[in-house]
């Protein structure tokens, strides 16, 4: 995810192995450098390595803490002495962006509790950010979820154990781990994305920064599967929090800007000096080359599906189910569009996920004929189930914090101005709670009744360094929030991770 296998091999590695690959040669000419999890099983699979070594010498880093047992199993198998050093070196996530990192963990609770296997997990990702970007922080979490209490503790617990590690030079104000669930707000990883990042995954689907294009109608054999990545690739990186809008001028000027670079086909490479120029252009054109023919196919690809799916007129619904408040017209919109042959099933669902979560208590509330409906276009039970599923998840029962209604003046002021000035955008209104969240956090107003500090000690100090997880996955929105808002606060650095990153799918 952070390291392109060439940039691997300018550093003179030139051989990638899986541990758990079965019959690999001996290359006793190789050093082989090692980067695990510290797992039972990745010890046990080095320890039968170290019996039989197939490479000259060994330099082992473990992504995280390694317990003594499992070293001194280690140095008790090293009987020919091939191990030349063992280090801790702390990765143990995923990093998505410079300021996001997941743990691609799918389904962490069972119900309204931790997976005891998936809690391990996330205490072991957490902690190894906090030691890799040398923090001890002050912990606040959630009140009103029991999985978020359970993780707090469970850090709290490793820095307590682990205190030499996480002695780090002490800052002015402490650094602040805030931990919250993703059940607060389930609105947001149901609604479709419209800026660049946000909508690749939402419509084709990001993995370690891959993304499958295998099922493009009439896709050639090298774009089956591309990478996107900002670390490497320019226009990824200036346009992936853009407007699809502005994507497709940005795309057509990198067409234009390559069609002037292009080598002339006739070009007479008469003297030397000619070829010589021509090599040491073509590098950099094969790689433009690339870059342009990778993203002129995601962005068509993204706007087939657009037109194809119908995506305008049902994000324009989704935005007014999340951000308006007028029910009959809610009603009356998601209706037409359950009517429609041209909404998919899935963004059928959507719809129908969406208006029960706003409406869940609403007196004349239209959702048992939207279930009809949703049955009556052929579809499963599957997604009627999934849409009680969904309102049990996060409904109204379990929030901690008001979704949707402000309760004073200031606010309902400050929603209403909003509504006035997103007009021109009425596929972008909608802000995800945790910008809200973090936006008091940094002025110090997040109430301690309902984010209460783990321990006896508070900040005094507005917060400069913030760690904010969400239990049960964040989003791309988030993101993105999370980006605008480090712009914004000069002196403020938020970081942002979830157990996995989702879209509507996930």
């Amino acid at each position: 995810v952070v390291y392109t296998q060439s940039e691997i091999l300018q550093r003179e590695v030139y051989l990638f192995e899986r541990l758990d690959s079965p019959n690999r040669e001996p290359m006793k000419h190789l050093k082989a450098i090692c980067f695990l999890r510290p797992t039972k099983e990745n010890v046990e699979l080095l320890v039968q390595e170290l019996r039989r070594p197939k490479y000259s010498v060994y330099f082992i880093y473990f992504s995280n803490v390694i317990s003594k047992s499992d070293v001194k199993a280690l140095a008790e198998a090293d009987e020919q002495e091939v191990v030349a050093e063992v280090q801790e070196f702390y990765g143990d996530y995923i990093a998505v962006n410079p300021h996001v990192f997941s743990l691609n963990l799918l389904g962490c609770c069972r119900g309204r509790s931790w997976d005891p296997a998936q809690l391990t997990r996330t205490t072991q990702g957490l902690t190894a950010l906090l030691l890799s970007l040398k923090k001890c922080p002050m912990i606040r979490y959630q009140l009103s979820s029991e999985p978020a209490k359970r993780l707090a503790e469970c850090v709290k617990q490793v820095i307590t154990k682990e205190y030499e590690l996480f002695d780090f030079r002490r800052t002015e104000v402490p650094p602040l781990l805030l931990i919250l669930d993703r059940s607060d707000d389930a609105i947001t990883p149901l609604l479709n994305q419209w800026t660049y990042q946000a909508m690749v995954h939402e419509l084709l689907g990001i993995n370690n920064n891959r993304i499958d294009l295998s099922r493009v109608p009439g896709i050639s054999k090298d774009l089956r599967e591309v990478v996107l990545s900002a670390e490497n690739d320019e226009f990824y990186a200036n346009n992936m929090y853009l407007n699809f809008a502005e994507i497709g001028t940005n795309i057509k000027n990198l067409m234009e800007d390559f069609q002037r670079r292009k080598p002339k086909e006739q070009q007479k490479l008469e003297s030397i000096a000619d070829m010589k120029a021509f090599v040491e252009n073509y590098p950099q054109f094969k790689k433009m080359s690339g870059t342009v023919s990778k993203h002129v196919t995601v962005v068509g690809e993204l706007s087939r599906l657009v037109a194809e799916r119908n995506l305008l007129e049902v994000s324009e619904v989704e935005q007014e189910l999340a951000c308006q408040s007028d029910h009959s017209s809610a009603l009356q919109s998601v209706r037409r569009l359950l009517q429609s042959p041209r909404v998919s099933e899935l963004d059928a669902a959507r719809l129908v996920m969406l208006y029960a979560l706003r409406y869940e208590r609403h007196g004349s509330s239209g959702l048992p004929a939207l279930l009809e409906e949703l049955r009556g276009r052929g579809g499963s039970d599957r997604y009627r189930k999934l849409v009680s599923a969904v309102v049990e998840y996060g409904g109204k029962r379990v929030r901690g914090s008001d979704l949707f209604s402000p309760k004073d003046a200031v606010a309902i002021t400050k929603q209403f101005l909003k509504g006035l000035k997103g007009i021109e955008n009425v596929y972008t209104q909608h802000q995800p709670l945790l910008q809200e969240t973090l936006d008091q956090l940094i002025k110090g107003k997040l109430k301690d009744s309902q984010y209460p500090y783990l321990g006896p000690s508070t900040l005094r100090d507005r917060p400069q360094d913030i760690v904010v997880f969400l239990i049960g996955g964040a989003t791309y929105e988030e993101a993105l929030a999370v980006f605008n808002l480090n712009r914004s606060n000069p002196g403020v650095r938020i970081v942002l991770g979830g157990t996995t990153i989702h879209n509507t799918r996930r």
